[in-house]
């Protein structure tokens, strides 16, 4: 495998974390609605959305550091229609794209002209995207446990169920914020202290997509890999 292949995995695997992650809702919700419940609504009554986000990678501070590092920022677009397909697309710094059609995962990296692609398979079932875009039950990977408002944002934490595999989510612990129905938020740790916050915004729920919403085909001349 090439270099620049293996640059890419990298950079999806980075991105994964997303990596990949968000939905919503536009139901009228009174204060006194908990984050459990305003999150369960969502993933009922909201088939599909689209938004901004807006995307840290935070590190622990090291000695000598009086504050945490932030590693990357970067921010962009993204579309997610149920069951299971989402395009998550990076404008800044760099443009890249991650699409779920349903069969498959694909990463397309405009810098490296390179498209790579793997079987949506049960990892991505377990993942926080499939939390937020997905058609599995929430219920069967995590405990839903209500947490503090935060400057109107109520949030929750999915904490993985014991038989849930480690392997399948690289996350110890998973925020959610909820204001007005809306995911607003999510805020990923993993096992190495490092924790990616994302904030979503301009979301429109339950709209018309094309048809060729979650379609995407490499360019002439562009390297194509599968990963099986």
């Amino acid at each position: 495998m090439s270099f620049l292949a293996k640059k890419t995995i990298s950079k999806w695997c980075a991105a994964s974390g997303l990596a990949l992650m968000v939905g919503f809702s536009q139901h009228a919700y009174s204060q006194a609605a908990d984050a459990v419940t305003q999150f369960k609504s969502f993933l009922v009554n909201v088939k599909n959305a689209e938004g901004d986000f807006s995307q840290q990678q935070i590190r622990p501070a090291r000695q000598g550091e009086a504050q945490p590092k932030v590693l990357r920022k970067s921010q962009g677009h993204f579309v997610f229609q149920r069951p299971g397909q989402f395009v998550w697309e990076t404008k800044k710094p760099f443009e890249q794209k991650v699409i779920a059609d349903g069969k498959q995962l694909l990463l397309w990296d405009k810098d490296l002209n390179q498209l790579t692609s793997r079987p949506a398979g049960q990892g991505l079932a377990a993942s926080p995207a499939a939390i937020l875009f997905g058609n599995t039950s929430v219920d069967e990977h995590f405990d839903l446990v209500a947490g503090e408002d935060k400057g109107g944002i109520q949030w929750l934490e999915l904490k993985p169920k014991a038989s849930q595999p480690k392997k399948d989510i690289p996350y110890s612990r998973i925020g959610v914020g909820m204001k007005d129905g809306l995911p607003v938020g999510l805020e990923l740790h993993d096992n190495f202290g490092t924790i990616v916050l994302i904030n979503l915004s301009k979301i429109k729920t339950n709209i018309t997509l094309d048809a060729q919403t979650f379609k995407f085909s490499a360019p002439t001349g562009a390297e194509v890999f599968k990963v099986k």
